[in-house]
């Protein structure tokens, strides 16, 4: 959502402000869902009202179209949102309020970058910091509802087991994917041990390598934390009274009761260099690295070899064309599966995620496999 120039913008983009009025209207969608599938009424009058302020959400961005020549039409939900209703109902609330949660915090990331990187004056540009905090607000009910705290639009651990094991994996499989496809180019189906000795040599390459690369990128997490302090600041200028009461909603956590809390975190947030060092304590968690470069490491490189020993495996048990198909298969099921797993840190629908990893993977396989072929040719 947010810009890539450095310069803000002085005139409206149009189709962002689609993009938002599409996301608005899909939450109502949603939120609308969860009240009817929500069995504990007070949590159904939540969700109600949610929806009512995402309505108002949409005409704020189909009033600013509609003063730029675009009106939007009827709201049809994405494909995405339609699953999301699909599991919904399928599997209850539950299921739905972490969704609607991870939505709503990329809403107020979406929002902020969008407000900074516009100039003074703009059309859109008031209308994104208050709807950035308002959907702060809707991100800390649902948390409370969810049973959390924090924001969820902040990303800290940059790393973490999950993501390290799909990205990890995704490298394995994709490049000793192309490796074996080349050896496959050079040498003909008949040379399946030399498939297997070129994809064991390029398991336990790649694995060391992204190993490597985990411990590099351990030791880089003092930048992440540095951008989400960074926003922190940010936010305590934009938004005070949500971090205020993010912060009185802390303290109440620990014990202490809500006229105390609220007075002194009112108290901090007179002073904002105090109160950005207290939430970035409190709320963020940030002080010592809680990341072990040797556990990035290993975790990393367990997960690319895993990944790369998928091309290769067949041509253990099989021979000839079978272990070539055998292979094309599982593997282009694997990527398409990873792309899909890698929606979850992207926010891209699932089939769009997993078809970009499919298409990338059959591009791998016929640039490796024509490559070899001609290397081949040459010696």
């Amino acid at each position: 959502m947010a810009r890539t120039s450095t310069e803000p913008s002085g005139t409206p983009d149009l189709d962002q402000f689609t993009h938002h009025w599409q996301d608005e209207a899909d939450a109502a969608f949603l939120y609308r869902l969860l009240a009817a599938a929500e069995q504990d009424l007070s949590k159904r009058d939540v969700y109600q009202r949610l929806a009512e302020v995402e309505d108002r959400h949409v005409q704020v961005w189909a009033d600013l179209l509609a003063q730029h020549g675009r009106r939007p039409g009827p709201h049809r939900p994405t494909a995405r949102t339609r699953l999301l209703a699909f599991l919904g109902n399928r599997f209850g609330p539950g299921f739905l309020l972490p969704m609607l949660l991870a939505e709503e915090g990329r809403e107020v990331k979406g929002y902020l970058d969008m407000h900074r990187s516009m100039r003074t004056g703009v059309d859109g540009r008031d209308e994104a910091l208050t709807l950035a905090r308002e959907s702060a607000e809707h991100a800390s009910t649902l948390n409370a509802i969810a049973g959390r705290s924090g924001e969820p639009w902040h990303r800290t651990g940059a790393g973490g087991f999950l993501r390290n094991v799909v990205y990890g994996f995704n490298d394995g499989l994709t490049a000793n994917f192309g490796l074996v496809a080349g050896v496959l180019g050079a040498t003909g189906t008949a040379q399946y041990h030399s498939v297997i000795v070129a994809g064991v040599s390029g398991l336990i390459a790649d694995a060391l390598s992204m190993g490597s690369s985990g411990y590099l990128a351990a030791q880089s997490e003092r930048e992440v934390n540095a951008h989400e302090i960074a926003m922190e600041r940010d936010e305590i200028a934009l938004m005070p009274e949500i971090e205020r009461d993010e912060l009185a909603l802390i303290y109440e956590a620990k014990g202490m009761d809500r006229d105390s809390a609220h007075r002194i975190a009112t108290q901090v947030m007179a002073d904002p260099e105090r109160m950005l060092a207290e939430q970035v304590q409190e709320e963020l968690g940030i002080a010592e690295s809680g990341t072990s470069p040797f556990r990035e490491a290993w975790i990393t490189g367990l997960a690319t070899a895993i990944g790369a020993l998928i091309p290769v495996l067949p041509f253990f048990f099989l021979s000839g064309p079978t272990a070539v198909v055998v292979s094309f298969v599982v593997s282009m099921l694997s990527h398409w599966l990873v792309g899909a797993a890698r929606s979850v840190f992207t926010g891209r629908s699932v089939f769009r995620s997993g078809m970009d990893m499919f298409v990338v993977g059959l591009g791998v396989a016929v640039v490796g496999y024509y490559v070899g072929e001609w290397i081949g040719r040459l010696l």
